[in-house]
């Protein structure tokens, strides 16, 4: 059901996401061809935002802050998943794996390198300050706008 707190959640998730897809993009390899990038990982804010944060809203100020750590830390685990298939399906286009389970199995390594290019200081204090600014401001759109 629709409602005002998760349409903040949604929204401000997905701004998040596309400010920490800003700030990962000097972190990759130079020549990294990007596309879509910024724009999945907006989307993939906005869905966590609403399937996840906007279903817990309304508990409280502690509860919400943690709500928007838990939202935050969703989405950048669904996005490192999404990503690193991403990559594992370019790579097997290309005949790197001798089989499926060499291929799923690669998506964790990826994952792994990719956490740890991402896992710099101003990505991390750029996650938790938004997400300490999206939980309680979707705490603040349950509480007042019903």
């Amino acid at each position: 059901m629709p409602t005002a707190a998760r349409l903040v959640a949604a929204t401000l998730l997905a701004i998040l996401g596309w400010v920490l897809s800003e700030l990962i993009r000097p972190l990759m390899p130079e020549g990294t061809d990007f596309g879509w990038f910024n724009y999945v990982n907006a989307f993939i804010g906005l869905c966590v935002g609403w399937i996840v944060m906007g279903s817990r809203a309304g508990r409280g100020l502690v509860s919400g802050i943690n709500n928007g750590i838990t939202g935050a830390a969703v989405m950048v685990v669904w996005g490192l998943a999404v990503h690193s298939a991403y990559e594992m399906f370019r790579l097997a286009m290309r005949n790197r794996y001798d089989g499926p389970m060499e291929a799923v199995t690669a998506i964790f390594l990826i994952a792994s390198e990719f956490g740890i290019m991402i896992a710099t200081a101003p990505v991390i204090i750029t996650f938790f300050v938004g997400a300490v600014i999206v939980g309680p401001a979707t705490e603040y759109a349950a509480k007042n706008w019903r």
